[in-house]
């Protein structure tokens, strides 16, 4: 499992929609099917790129596999993103300094009252 592996099965909107299905409760592969809006051999494909990136695992409930979120790799990879966040939002910040010290103030126009007709 790498952070490269675990980027190249998020780029799949799919993929995705399966992650989000599977964060807060167990799925089978029919209730996926059903969810993703995909036969079962295509959620199944998808299912095993998951799988080996580390992003979900399967347990056997009787004749079926349930599966669940490994939320691990994710946090590896929020991890690795964290510079670049904190970096991005101090050039944000100066921006909004830099706007706030050069903005000029905009007159608000009122209305007049009493107008004749």
């Amino acid at each position: 499992m790498t952070t490269t592996a675990v980027l190249e099965a998020l780029t799949d909107p799919t993929r995705r929609r399966i992650l989000d299905a599977v964060r807060g409760e167990e799925r089978s592969v029919g209730q996926l099917v059903q969810i993703v809006g995909m036969n079962q051999p295509g959620v199944s494909r998808h299912l095993k790129v998951l799988r080996d990136a580390g992003l979900v695992e399967a347990r056997r409930d009787a004749n079926r596999r349930l599966y669940h979120l490994q939320a691990e790799p994710l946090r590896e990879l929020d991890a690795w993103l964290e510079p670049y966040r904190a970096e991005w939002s101090n050039r944000l910040d100066a921006l909004e300094r830099h706007l706030e010290r050069t903005a000029t103030p905009v007159a608000r126009h009122t209305p007049t009252t009493g107008s004749t007709s």
